[in-house]
């Protein structure tokens, strides 16, 4: 009887993982609602959007998980002044393709140099986001001549950072199963688990997240983006990373917690790791003017080594109280953060423990 029983649960999962298979389709070419002055590149197998604006040293913008360019709004005006930046959404996000293929942080990488090649810039700096980080440590290790510094925030770049649904949906079939069941569900939670501050959670924000989750061919890239994280292939090389790099941190962030910030801060050789109190998963936005003053300082930095500070020092854990009351505005009052290029001695035991789910 038993046997019978697990062989029709069996079957039964096998037969709904194939329907919602089916019913999980990859998408090419204009979208519905598609913004009329978007630029697109055909780059990699995918027409991917982008923006290039300002003029000086290139400096490419890469957004993290689940998320498109517009994770830059505040950061790219400021950075223009002086700098060539270039943004664009990512294969199987925002209004760029979802082809089938290969969403591996490699793939990724691969197609953000292409962009590069194909707007004529031979070498920038590079600033990612969460998930992104792990595109931008790709890029660095695979055309390392082209990547002059790196610029990190909240960085999703380690095995242990993946939650358990991640895992589970490697597997074929129960991760169609998965997705499709619950990866559009409730994007207000899972929102509001990236900020400290909740007034950043606006309506609007939740009904243009919902809309992006709406676009055709979103949720199988989102599953394949998901299966191409394989970090414990790829993160004992961090350490031979030689660029100098930036590491911006939300000290309350719950996606990407404080110690594996700390641990790659101790793993790339020339990273300096600026914490921010009272901030969440976005420090670009939660504490806008303070991590995009940071950001400038670096880029326009002569040695281009950060400066080493072993105290690690709490400077802006006054400094930054109002900072949840205008986080949602331009992120005025933050504090300054503070400033550590060893960490504060966690263990990566305990940063193990921080793997929770959420928006990479």
């Amino acid at each position: 009887m038993k046997i019978l029983f697990r062989a029709s649960a069996v079957g039964l999962v096998a037969g709904l993982a194939s329907a919602l298979l089916g019913c999980m389709s990859f998408h090419k070419g204009a979208m519905p609602g598609e913004p009329k002055t978007a630029t697109f590149a055909e780059v990699e197998g995918a027409r991917v959007r982008y923006t290039d604006q300002g003029e000086g040293p290139a400096v490419v913008l890469v957004h993290g998980f689940a998320s498109a360019l517009e994770t830059w709004d505040l950061v790219a005006p400021v950075l223009e002044k002086n700098h060539r930046v270039i943004r664009m959404d990512l294969k199987g996000f925002g209004w760029t393709d979802r082809p089938e293929g290969d969403y591996s942080p490699i793939a990724e990488a691969r197609l953000v140099l292409a962009l590069m090649d194909a707007r004529g810039v031979t070498d920038a700096t590079v600033v990612a986001h969460s998930w992104g980080s792990s595109v931008a440590l790709s890029m660095a290790l695979a055309a390392p001549d082209r990547i002059k510094k790196i610029a990190l925030y909240d960085a999703w770049v380690y095995e242990e950072q993946l939650p358990t649904f991640f895992l589970w949906s490697r597997s074929a079939g129960l991760g169609e199963l998965l997705f499709s069941a619950f990866y559009k569900e409730r994007p207000d939670d899972k929102i509001a688990h990236a900020f400290f501050n909740p007034q950043v959670v606006t309506q609007k924000l939740v009904e243009d997240v919902e809309e992006a989750l709406e676009r055709p061919g979103t949720v199988a890239a989102a599953l394949a983006a998901v299966r191409g994280q394989h970090y414990a292939e790829v993160q004992p090389r961090y350490r031979s990373i030689a660029q100098p790099t930036l590491l911006l941190w939300g000290r309350e962030d719950e996606v990407t917690t404080l110690p594996f910030g700390e641990r790659l801060a101790r793993e790339l050789p020339h990273a300096k790791l600026v914490v921010y109190p009272r901030c969440g998963h976005f420090p670009m936005l939660e504490a806008a003017s303070a991590s995009t003053a940071e950001l400038v300082s670096f880029l326009d930095a002569a040695s281009g080594i950060p400066t080493s500070n072993p105290a690690s020092k709490d400077a802006g854990k006054d400094a930054g109280k109002n900072a949840s009351k205008d986080a949602g505005k331009e992120g005025q009052g933050e504090g300054e953060g503070k400033d550590s290029s060893k960490g504060e001695g966690k263990s990566d035991k305990d940063s193990g423990k921080a793997g929770k789910g959420g928006k990479p």
